[in-house]
């Protein structure tokens, strides 16, 4: 086999030790047996492989065509259209910016600059600590909290520049961090492992779930004519008043 990049022999992906070997197998049993087709299962595999190295590698990639009777390349081919694998080693925390449309003018472009200079990383940059990773990301169906970022998928709505500084000094002294809704936060490994269909074992790790919010039921309030319960009040909480920002 020849890497077409280098020009040169592509050695064989290795494989896992025998020990995780064993318990991924066992795993990855479970996921595929909730599928009439075992092929349906890569998805959630690709999370379990994920959550065993914080990355999808050539052993994850290779681990999954085994067991699923799929060529490396097929799996290749997902892992790398879907945003929510990494290619490339990352921090214990993903914080992803929507930079999108209504964040952006919102203040999501600042918030992501403010980060970029605060850790000192670029788009998709770890800190040296190992901690966070720094993303753009694409629209999360949050508008009405705009500007939002997500740390491993959980949410922390409207944002300014100086309360992700804030975050993002937590998150790298092991300070508790709560989202604004949602489950409680997890690392990225964990993440991956809830992603794959396996539950929670933190202890008093409960998802709170939640309704949705004021902002998300103004519309939905002013459509029924309860126009005064509606406007009656800021539908937003406001966020920290920092000079300049």
């Amino acid at each position: 086999m020849t890497d077409i990049s280098l020009g040169m022999p592509r050695m064989p992906a290795p494989d896992y030790p025998a020990d995780v070997r064993e318990r991924l197998e066992a795993d990855a049993r479970e996921v595929i047996a909730r599928y009439p087709d075992p092929r349906s299962a890569l998805l959630p595999l690709l999370h379990l492989v994920q959550a065993e190295e914080g990355h999808v590698t050539r052993t994850g990639v290779r681990f999954c065509a085994e067991l699923l009777g799929l060529t490396t390349a097929e799996v290749t081919a997902v892992a790398t259209f879907y945003t929510m694998y990494r290619r490339e080693p990352g921090g214990e925390y993903h914080v992803g910016v929507c930079t999108n449309t209504l964040c952006a003018v919102l203040g999501g472009d600042a918030v992501f600059a403010a980060l970029e200079e605060h850790l000192g990383v670029g788009n998709h940059g770890t800190t040296e600590d190992g901690k966070v990773t720094l993303e753009r990301i694409e629209c999360n169906a949050a508008c009405d909290y705009a500007p939002v970022l997500m740390v491993n998928w959980e949410f922390f709505d409207n944002q300014t520049p100086a309360s992700a500084r804030r975050l993002v000094d937590d998150l790298r002294a092991g300070r508790e961090v709560t989202p604004t809704r949602g489950a409680p936060l997890c690392t990225f490994k964990e993440t991956a492992r809830i992603l794959a269909g396996f539950p929670d074992e933190r202890p008093g790790a409960v998802a709170s779930g939640g309704s949705a919010g004021p902002a998300s039921l103004a519309g939905l309030r002013l459509a029924k004519g309860e126009e005064t319960a509606a406007r009656g009040g800021s539908v937003v909480p406001p966020r920290d008043a920092e000079e300049g920002e």
